[in-house]
């Protein structure tokens, strides 16, 4: 079955009342976000980092400055500049500073290793690195095999304060206030950008289930992709301003959306350097007039009392984010009542975490979407608006102008609906390809522009998708295929159990026997857990080949820094542990 934006069926409320299924994007580079922006949302507060604030109107003049600073040093158009920080009031000006000034934004993981990171400059091609002061001496051992010739530094200092002159430089290095203190006039530097050919960014895939691969996005796919995202959370379409800017005109009312355009605040601890982070918790806040309050680093206790002082008006993250939030001590008896919103991805949101997000928050509405880096952010999305129908265990259906299509595993035509197959996926933010990976390239994107997602789902009579699990993730048990998702769904549904996921052991016999990775609660329920109480649970549910062999806890499910469990370095710990025995 393809679903093509379907007509809401008689039980499936399923697209916004009154907006049109394909949208207009106009052919602009990504500064003109930024611009418009700053033009409609002026003194409104856009980011909040260590109480410090940071306006619209400063924001565009410190990322012209950025873009100045860059042009003048011989960075321009096609130049790769590596952003390697975490998420800091500093992070924007420097992203938006990159894209203004024609360059290429290739985001980088701050706790990469020194060769994972060298790898990633060289294959990106990257001529200027912004880094973090604290991780400095361990980046200058990963550059000696790189193409970087400029070092731009930054910390904490900056984030306080954007004049302060960081100390332990070496004679070579930058330090990012010079940028941020250049001329701060928009030249216009992208006026010559090509939105259809050149690159704005240059994202690399998670690595969660292998190397990691550089996803090629013109200027193009991230306005169309934030267009995208940010009509279907808002009730909006397209517009654009008086100077020729891109911005939002909100079609539907409070009725249908209470969380109104120049009106939304957020604590925002996605990555930037995620694809989910990029488009939707940063260019989607800005386009929107969002105020975001910037937590570097999780800490549930912190997120709960600054969602109170702030009013926040939604709550975002991947799955782990809202498994951490509900453990918090007091949260039941915290006031979240301005919560009208919760929004999830990176990963599936087990349905006993939904129920339970529900009754913590009755007025909010729960809405998950998908998609990947190679899509630039998002192509699919539960009906955000509050009268719309939201299918537990599904992230709904196709954006505007999406396609889904689910195909046999081993190739062919598409599948009814109701049936498992990879998730494919066809629309205008389908990336342009994997940087010098011809072949990839081709392998994941047909002749018909369909790319293969390596995800395993099924499309309901509604069209709405639901993600089974990561074909690298499916477990062959005899013969049969175990696809651990439906059982990791059972696991959070087992009282006292807090986090869980489940990859496979090797067995000469079996080939591969499902275990269970479990998080116990922090309660009389949790520490009443056993591996056979856990397994029995489970068991009784699932046809024998789908069972449970075993069960280990653990203190923590290792997941990125964008939220994904890092099934990989479970799946090694049972190999090793099958090497040993």
């Amino acid at each position: 079955m393809t679903a093509t934006q379907p007509a809401p069926a008689p039980t499936a409320a399923s697209w916004p009342p009154g907006l049109p299924r394909s949208l207009e994007y106009p052919a602009v580079p990504v500064g003109s976000i930024l611009r418009a922006a700053v033009r409609r949302w002026g003194s409104r507060t856009a980011f909040v980092d260590h109480d410090v604030e940071l306006s619209f109107d400063e924001l565009g003049a410190r990322a012209a400055a950025v873009a100045n600073w860059l042009a003048e040093h011989g960075v321009g158009r096609g130049d790769v500049v590596a952003v390697h920080i975490p998420n800091c009031r500093q992070y924007p000006a420097v992203y938006y500073g990159v894209v203004m000034a024609g360059a290429v934004f290739s985001p980088t993981n701050p706790l990469l290793p020194a060769a994972d990171l060298a790898a990633q400059l060289s294959d990106a091609g990257a001529t200027v690195l912004v880094t973090w002061d604290q991780v400095l001496p361990f980046v200058r051992s990963a550059l000696a095999a790189t193409p970087v010739r400029t070092v731009v530094v930054t910390g904490e200092a900056h984030t306080l304060d954007f004049g302060a002159r960081l100390e332990g430089l070496d004679d070579g290095d930058v330090d990012l206030a010079d940028l941020l203190a250049a001329d701060p006039t928009d030249r216009r530097l992208d006026a010559g950008v090509d939105p259809a050919a050149d690159l704005a960014h240059l994202a690399y895939t998670g690595g969660t289930t292998g190397v990691s691969k550089g996803v090629e996005l013109p200027h193009r796919n991230v306005v169309t992709n934030v267009l995208q995202s940010a009509c279907w959370t808002s009730g909006s379409v397209p517009e654009l301003d008086e100077a020729g800017d891109v911005t939002l005109r909100q079609m539907l009312g409070e009725d249908e959306y209470p969380i109104r355009l120049g009106g939304a605040r957020l604590v925002n601890l996605t990555p930037w350097f995620h694809a989910m982070g990029a488009i939707g918790y940063l260019n989607g806040m800005v386009m929107a007039g969002t105020t975001t309050v910037i937590h570097m680093r999780f800490d549930p206790v912190k997120y709960v009392e600054d969602a109170v002082r702030y009013r926040v008006t939604s709550i975002g993250g991947a799955p782990p984010v809202f498994v951490a939030l509900l453990q918090v001590p007091g949260i039941d008896d915290a006031d979240l009542s301005s919560v009208r919103g919760i929004s999830s991805g990176a990963a599936p949101l087990p349905v006993p975490l939904i129920e339970r997000l529900q009754a913590l928050l009755p007025d909010a509405v729960i809405g998950e979407g998908y998609g990947l880096t190679e899509v630039t952010m998002m192509a699919t999305g539960n009906p955000s608006f509050r009268s719309g129908t939201r299918k537990a265990g599904t992230v709904g259906v196709p954006i505007f102008d999406t396609e889904i299509s689910i195909r046999p595993l081993g190739g062919g035509d598409a599948l009814p609906a109701g049936e498992r197959g990879e998730v494919c996926i066809r629309g205008p933010q389908v990336m342009r390809g994997y940087a010098h990976r011809p072949e990839a390239t081709a392998e994941a994107i047909d002749a018909d522009g369909w790319f293969h997602s390596g995800d395993v789902g099924v499309i309901d009579e509604d069209g709405y998708l639901s993600i089974v699990d990561r074909t690298k993730d499916m477990l062959l048990y005899k013969g049969y295929n175990v696809f651990p998702r439906e059982l990791e769904e059972i696991l959070f549904g087992v009282p006292g159990v807090a986090g869980a996921a489940v990859v496979g052991r090797p067995d000469e016999t079996a080939g591969e026997l499902p275990v269970a990775y479990v998080v116990r609660r922090d309660d009389d329920a949790g520490q009443a857990l056993t591996p056979a109480s856990v397994m029995a649970a489970v068991n009784e549910r699932v046809t024998p080949y789908k069972r449970l062999r075993d069960v280990v806890f653990i203190d923590a499910i290792p997941v990125s820094a964008a939220g994904k469990v890092l099934k990989r370095e479970l799946a090694a710990r049972e190999r090793e542990t099958a090497a040993e025995g």
